[in-house]
């Protein structure tokens, strides 16, 4: 769907709803039912023929449903939307519906510990393999991408480390070698980076997190060119059956429209607590999109409009040190999300990313130290204040 509306702000909150299809309500309504009645048998056979327009079944879709899928597609650019029922139910459609048996998947070096399984479970039982590349130079992607390169999954900023992939440089290399690039955008929403504004063909949400706001709905979307997504749609979405339900649909088209002025909250917040996690002596490392003194600074610059809301750091010390630490604060929330308004932390080694393996997880830079802080909406001197008490 071509997005009307020439800023985001105001797309959020209008694109995809006429209030005059719908009796005048101001909000979306929700479409709570199962089913959906024809007229006649022979309208019945028209719409499961595809001859014909309109709604069947709501694992096949549904209007409150719809609403949100046609407003992330104009958010991202994309031509069309797909809702899930959750992040992984997203990931897990998409790479399905792209690879078959000894195909080969490029990854980013760092994902999300669940799409790692995701990874490993489709090697072990469909033989399709996927390798990680640090993806820092067009000589690294030409290197690894192979004739059976069914795709390029990447994560940026990458899940928990933070690191920045070039979107611009990986397209270069992906248009040369015909294969088309995936992009988890969770952390960045499409308020602060458009995938597919650098040619990318598919964009995937975890819309739990940002998107959401709220920490009351467990949900994915994908966008990506209608062709590719119808193909999703009545393939590995309708016969595996990932699908959102009306409600929580509804629930993220409330959340929505607030995105923008919450993901300006979230990186002012997120700056203000980077910059005190940068002088204090017990803080090792402190990894933020937002840093300015980091070589790949003008990655963000290009392809963010801020740094975020997530901050992931090192402590001195052990593993030990690290859970005390979580164990001393007060205001802020252990929990593994992200993107709410309260602020939460969590131990990537031994919580998201516990499945993988330790070898794994100390390649994708994920030491037994590293702290992973989802920053919230509260003050942010408030936030400090909990950390430096934790300290």
């Amino acid at each position: 769907m071509a997005e009307k509306y020439k800023h985001i702000e105001t797309a959020v909150i209008h694109e995809g709803y006429d209030s005059k299809e719908h009796l005048g309500s101001l909000t979306t309504p929700l479409f709570q039912t199962s089913t959906f009645t024809f007229e006649t048998a022979e309208q019945g056979e028209r719409r499961f023929a595809g001859l014909e327009d309109g709604y069947i079944y709501s694992r096949l879709g549904n209007p409150t449903v719809q609403v949100l899928e046609d407003k992330i597609a104009a958010l991202e650019g994309g031509e069309a939307g797909l809702a899930f029922s959750s992040g992984m139910a997203a990931v897990s459609a998409v790479l399905f519906a792209l690879t078959k048996t000894d195909d080969h998947i490029l990854c980013s070096q760092g994902l999300y510990g669940c799409t790692f399984g995701l990874l490993q479970l489709m090697k072990s039982k469909y033989r399709i393999n996927h390798d990680f590349c640090d993806m820092d130079t067009e000589e690294q992607l030409r290197k690894m991408i192979r004739p059976e390169t069914a795709c390029i999954y990447v994560e940026t900023p990458i899940n928990p480390t933070m690191k920045m992939i070039d979107l611009q440089m990986v397209m270069k290399v992906a248009k040369e070698c015909n294969v088309p690039v995936v992009v988890d955008n969770t952390f960045s929403t499409p308020y602060l980076q458009k995938p597919l504004d650098y040619g990318c063909d598919v964009v995937l949400h975890s819309a739990t997190k940002y998107l959401c706001g709220h920490g009351d709905v467990v949900a994915g979307l994908v966008v990506g060119k209608k062709e590719f997504i119808n193909q999703v749609a009545v393939t590995t979405q309708k016969d595996i059956g990932g699908v959102i339900s009306p409600f929580d649909a509804w629930l993220l088209l409330r959340g929505l429209k607030t995105l923008p002025v919450r993901m300006d909250r979230h990186s002012a917040n997120a700056w203000e607590i980077f910059r005190e996690l940068k002088q204090h002596p017990q803080v090792k490392n402190v990894y933020y999109p937002g840093d300015t003194s980091s070589p790949a600074h003008y990655i963000m610059e290009k392809q963010m409009k801020h740094g975020g809301g997530l901050i992931s750091f090192e402590l001195q010390g052990t593993k030990q040190d690290a859970q005390k630490f979580l164990n001393n604060l007060r205001l802020i929330k252990i929990a593994v999300s992200l993107g709410d308004a309260e602020t939460l932390i969590q131990h990537p080694a031994t919580m998201t990313h516990s499945a993988v393996p330790e070898e794994f997880r100390h390649q994708m830079g994920i030491s037994d130290q590293l702290i992973r802080l989802s920053v919230g909406l509260e003050a942010w001197q408030d936030i400090w204040h909990d950390l430096q008490q934790a300290f």
